[in-house]
C-alpha cells in the first residue's frame, strides 16, 4: 500500500484534531470541512450542527450512500463556580477518570476566549490517613478545574466564567513521521472525519452508481443524537459510518487482539448497540482481500456508535462501522497512525466505486 504522507491529508487531520468541538459545540469543526472542502462540495449544517457535505456534481436518481463520522468529541461543561474560584464541571460524553488528574484544558468563556485550566484534585499533602487509603474510583466530582482565580467573584469578574460553557483537553496535534505516530486529541472520531472527508475528495472526479452525501453528525458521544436527524435528512440506502475506535493491542492477550495500529481500518461484527449488516460486513472483506487492502475485523463486547442509529432508521439501512485504530481514546491523548487513516480511505473508496443498486438490494 503506498502510504507516501499528503501534507493536505495531513493538514486536515491536524485542523480537525485541534478544533475546539465538544458535543453540543461543534461549530469550529463546521469551519474546518468548509476550508477542506470548498472545492468540492457544497457544506451546510443544521441547527444540531449535523454537517452535510454534497457533492457539487450530485448523481441524482441513483441510490443514496452516505459516509458518516461523527464531529464532537469528549468535552465538559461548567456547571458552577466555588466561592474559592474553582470550577465544578460535569462531562460531555464517558471519559476514562484515571486520565483526569494534573491534565490541561480550556474553558470558553463568555467573551468566546479559551482560557487554560488544570483539572486538580485535593493534594495528597493536605489528604488524611483515610481518604489515602481509600481504593474506590474516582468520581468526576472528585475533581475541580483551577483556571487561577481567587475566588467566584475573580472567576466571573475578570476571567468571565460562566456556567454552562464548554470545555476540552488542551492538546495540540503532533505528527513524528520517522514513526509514523499522530498524537493529539479528538481522533474519536476526527481521525474518521478526515478519512471521510479525503474518500469524498478522491472520489469526486469518478463515475459512480451511487448518489455519495458525508455527513459529519453531532452529538454522538452523548446519545447518537446528530445522526438521528441527519439520516432522515439524507435518507439513504446505504451508508458506512467510520470511527476512530478504541485500539487493544496494548492491553489485551495477542490471541483475542482486533484493533492493532498499523494494520489497517477494523470493521466490527458487533458490539453492545448494534449486529452489522452480515452480509455487507462479508462483502467487505471480500473486496478487501480481493484488492489486496488491509483490514481488521473484530467483535466487540461492549461499546456503541452511530451504526446503531442508522441500520433501524426509515425501512433499515445496511451499515458497516470501519473504524481508525486509536489506543487511549476518551482520554485526553490518543495515539493512531497515518498508514491506518490512508487504508480506511482506500477501503472506502473502494467499496463506494464498487456499488450499485443490485448489491445493495442484495445486502
Amino acid at each position: 500500500m503506498n502510504t507516501n504522507i499528503n501534507p493536505k491529508s495531513l493538514e486536515l487531520i491536524a485542523d480537525l484534531s485541534n478544533a475546539f468541538g465538544p458535543s453540543g459545540f461543534e461549530d469550529a469543526v463546521f469551519d474546518v470541512a468548509k476550508k477542506h472542502c470548498g472545492d468540492m462540495a457544497q457544506v451546510t449544517d443544521d441547527c444540531l450542527r449535523n454537517i452535510y457535505i454534497r457533492p457539487n456534481k450530485p448523481a441524482k436518481g441513483l441510490p443514496v450512500f452516505m459516509l458518516d463520522a461523527h464531529c464532537d468529541e469528549v468535552g465538559f461543561m461548567v456547571h458552577s463556580i466555588r466561592p474559592n474560584g474553582t470550577l465544578r464541571f460535569v462531562s460531555l460524553g464517558g471519559w476514562n477518570m484515571d486520565s483526569l488528574p494534573s491534565s490541561k484544558v480550556l474553558v470558553r468563556n463568555a467573551e468566546g476566549r479559551y482560557l487554560p485550566g488544570l483539572i486538580a484534585s485535593k493534594p495528597v499533602h493536605f489528604k488524611t490517613a483515610a481518604e489515602r487509603s481509600q481504593g474506590a474510583a474516582p468520581a468526576i466530582s472528585d475533581y475541580i478545574i483551577d483556571v487561577g482565580a481567587a475566588s467566584a467573584e475573580e472567576a466571573v469578574e475578570v476571567f468571565k466564567i460562566r456556567i454552562g460553557e464548554p470545555i476540552v483537553s488542551d492538546v495540540q496535534f503532533q505528527y513524528d513521521e520517522e514513526h509514523d505516530v499522530m498524537i493529539g486529541k479528538g481522533f474519536d472520531c476526527r481521525i474518521g472525519c478526515a478519512a471521510l472527508i479525503e474518500a469524498m475528495h478522491r472520489l469526486q472526479d469518478e463515475e459512480l452508481d451511487v448518489d455519495l452525501v458525508g455527513v459529519l453528525s453531532s452529538q454522538e458521544e452523548v446519545g447518537e443524537r446528530g445522526v438521528k436527524v441527519a439520516v432522515n435528512q439524507v435518507r439513504p440506502q446505504i451508508a458506512i459510518c467510520f470511527e476512530g475506535c478504541p485500539a487493544d493491542d496494548t492491553f489485551t492477550e495477542p490471541y483475542a487482539i482486533q484493533t492493532a495500529l498499523k494494520k489497517g481500518p477494523m470493521i466490527r461484527f458487533m458490539d453492545k448497540s448494534i449486529i452489522c449488516n452480515p452480509r455487507y460486513q462479508r462483502y467487505a472483506l471480500d473486496l478487501a482481500e480481493k484488492q489486496g487492502l488491509a483490514i481488521q475485523s473484530s467483535v466487540r463486547e461492549g461499546g456503541g456508535n452511530n451504526g446503531a442509529m442508522v441500520s433501524t432508521a426509515l425501512d433499515g439501512i445496511p451499515v458497516i462501522v470501519v473504524g481508525v485504530p486509536v489506543r487511549y481514546i476518551h482520554s485526553h491523548y490518543g495515539i493512531t497512525s497515518y498508514y491506518d487513516f490512508e487504508a480506511t480511505v482506500q477501503l472506502a473508496v473502494a467499496i463506494v466505486k464498487s456499488m450499485n443498486e443490485e448489491i445493495i438490494k442484495s445486502f
